[in-house]
Parts: structure tokens; C-alpha cells; sequence
């Protein structure tokens, strides 16, 4: 804190701080309700726990319901963020490049998944999927999945190519490069950090989606989020604070694996992180 500031400042300042540690807590405390939960030896909901087990992790990785909507959510997001990387990649890259007429239209047609709400579309994909015989097929999600990912990925590579400096790419192609073997050598691993911070969200946003995958998906084809949806409303068992842990924990791994991809980029361009 200034030692120069007047009261009023410090008064302020102080009020700032009380006011974002409650908002802060008002966020977690869902978090925070769930997480011991999926330790308790109970068997509902209730506090205090009567003691502490690891029996609804058990559960979770021994059951036949919940480990194989694990796979299917692990291939499906892995899948979806391979293509959406490299879609969302190479639409950057060439939104960048080049320009022609009706391009705000385009780009903006691009990121509409980002904000149409996520229902519509689900119904769109159902039906443009059914004819195709993609319904109830997780090669069908997967598409689905990609088509909501490829956004992310667009804005966070266009972040990056912002600070690029095409002379680079001009002096490999005059150093004898061909405009494929430039874009691996020189862009890539300049543009690595934002792709990479692009494939984290694609990734996450495939593996918590649930309302594409309660339209696009049979039985068989259950990924952990509907699981988890389904069981809230079917049969209501502690396994779904295992789930939830589980995914909170996977959610912390992104934001800290973002957080060094930034720092990255930051040296990268030498700036003090």
C-alpha cells in the first residue's frame, strides 16, 4: 500500500480487497461444498461427514457406468481438439495473409459459436447430422465439438499473430524456404504458445459440453458430463462428486498449464512476465 495515500484512498483500497475476496468466495463455494464430499463414507449429501473413504473413487474408476463415459470423453475432446487446432490454425493464419472482401463477415461467421447459446446449436448440428447418418455417433460429436472449439482457437492464434513479424517469413523465403517449410520453421514455434493456449480451451470445452452430447449421442455413446447429468436426475449417488473433483482437478491443470504458456510467450517476446 502508498504510504502517501490519504485515508480515503487507503479506505478504498481496503473496501476493494474485502469486496473481491467475498466475491471470490461466493465463486468457490460451490467448489468448496463438493470437494469433501467425494471423501465421505455416507452415502447422501450431508454435512458434517460421518467419515472420511476413497469408496466413490473407487466407484467411479471400478463401474461399468462412469469409465467408459471417461474414454469416450477423452477421446472425443482429444479428437476434437487435434481438428480444431489445426482448423482454427490455419484460419488464422490466412485470415492474417490475406485480404478480400466480405472478411469481417467471414471471421465473424467463424466465431459465432462462441456466442449463439449453446442449445441452438446443438438443434442445428442434430439435424444437419441426421441426415447425414452422424447422430448417435461419436465421430458426429466429435465434429460438433471441433465446430465449437475452432473459435477459440481462431482468437487466441490471431492474439499471437498480431505481434508477428512477417519480414521473418520474407527473409526464410529469401534464404530459399518454400512457403510450407517457413510456416514450420519460423511461425510455428513462434506461434506455439498461442496455439497451444487455444488447443487448452477447444479441449475443455469438449470435455465439460453436455447439451451437444445429450442430442448428438445414444446410449453407448454417453460422455461424462451427461453421465454426470443423467445420474443427477436417474439415481443420485456420491460418485458424482468423485466425477466433479475429478474435473475441478483437471480444470486446475489447464489454468495452470495456460498460465506457463503465457509466461512463455511473454519471454518469447521479451517482455518481464
Amino acid at each position: 500500500m502508498n504510504p502517501n495515500a490519504s485515508p480515503l484512498q487507503r479506505s478504498c483500497r481496503v473496501l476493494l480487497w474485502v469486496y473481491s475476496i467475498a466475491v471470490l468466495a461466493f465463486l468457490m463455494a460451490p467448489i468448496l461444498v463438493i470437494m469433501p464430499l467425494s471423501f465421505s463414507s455416507g452415502s447422501f449429501f450431508y454435512y458434517p461427514l460421518p467419515g472420511f473413504s476413497l469408496r466413490w473413487y473407487e466407484d467411479f474408476f471400478t463401474s461399468g457406468n462412469w469409465l467408459p463415459t471417461l474414454k469416450n470423453s477423452l477421446l472425443v475432446g482429444v479428437s476434437a481438439t487435434v481438428l480444431a487446432t489445426v482448423l482454427g490454425t490455419l484460419a488464422a493464419f490466412g485470415f492474417w495473409r490475406t485480404q478480400f472482401r466480405g472478411r469481417a463477415f467471414v471471421f465473424a461467421l467463424l466465431l459465432s459459436p462462441m456466442v449463439v447459446p449453446v442449445i441452438i446449436v446443438a438443434v442445428g448440428m442434430y439435424f444437419a447430422f441426421a441426415r447425414v447418418g452422424l447422430a448417435n455417433s461419436l465421430i458426429g460429436l466429435t465434429l460438433a465439438h471441433a465446430a465449437l472449439g475452432v473459435p477459440f482457437v481462431l482468437v487466441s492464434v490471431s492474439a499471437s499473430l498480431a505481434g508477428f513479424d512477417v519480414n521473418l517469413l520474407r527473409a526464410a523465403a529469401n534464404l530459399g524456404a518454400s512457403p510450407l517449410r517457413a510456416f514450420f520453421r519460423v511461425a510455428l514455434p513462434m506461434l506455439a504458445p498461442g496455439i497451444f493456449s487455444g488447443a487448452l480451451f477447444a479441449f475443455a470445452i469438449s470435455f465439460d459440453e453436455v447439451v451437444v452430447a445429450m442430442l448428438l449421442t445414444g446410449p453407448d455413446q454417453r460422455t461424462l458430463p451427461r453421465q454426470m447429468f443423467a445420474g443427477i436426475n436417474d439415481n443420485i449417488s456420491l460418485t458424482i462428486t468423485a466425477a466433479a473433483t475429478l474435473l475441478i482437478g483437471l480444470a486446475v491443470l489447464l489454468l495452470l498449464t495456460l498460465e506457463w504458456l503465457r509466461r512463455r510467450s511473454a519471454r518469447l517476446r521479451g517482455v518481464t512476465a
